[in-house]
């Protein structure tokens, strides 16, 4: 094998998909889906629904958008623009965490999962457009969903496994 040869086989073995670089996840690896029909929510890493939980969603259906996002933002005690609230502030409607995605072509500061300083709204539509979280859950989900992960929010009276296999992310 000459040199030339040699270069070009070692070049398209390092930016082969194949090319052993550690773990590979599973196209769409992780996904998160919110159900607004349900207020619910699922978590889906390596193939497998991991969590399920329940969220809050808008006060009318049209306000929380429906569609497949990209997380573009990702803020720890984020800064409520609105009210002008500090982040961390017991006040800060958002809560701890903040997970921004693309909709409607906003820069994921607009839309986006969040925590929540009321507890009680989980699982109500009270959303002015977000998705809010219990603490517990947005900070778990924080530390997993990268940014470029997808969310797909939908209303639907489907499952998450029958939602999640026609997305093609369930093994």
């Amino acid at each position: 094998m000459g040199l030339q040869a040699l270069v070009f086989t070692t070049f398209l073995m390092m930016v082969s998909p194949i090319w052993p670089l550690g773990e590979n996840p599973l196209p769409g690896d992780p996904y998160v889906i919110v159900n607004k029909s349900n207020n619910t929510y699922s978590y889906i890493e390596y193939g497998k629904i991991e969590k399920v939980g329940r969220v809050a969603t808008g006060k009318s259906k049209n306000l929380t958008p429906e569609g497949e996002f990209t997380i573009v933002v990702k803020a720890e005690n984020p800064y409520y623009r609105k009210k002008d609230i500090p982040g961390g502030s017991p006040d800060n409607p958002l809560g701890s965490r903040w997970i921004g995605f693309d909709a409607k072509e906003t820069d994921g500061r607009i839309y986006g999962l969040h925590g929540t300083n009321t507890p009680e709204a989980i699982g109500r539509f009270i959303t002015a457009g977000c998705v809010r979280f219990s603490e517990s859950d947005i900070q778990w989900l924080y530390e997993r969903v990268p940014l470029g992960a997808k969310v797909l929010i939908v209303d639907t009276d489907r499952s998450f496994d029958e939602i999640a296999a026609e997305r093609n992310v369930l093994q």
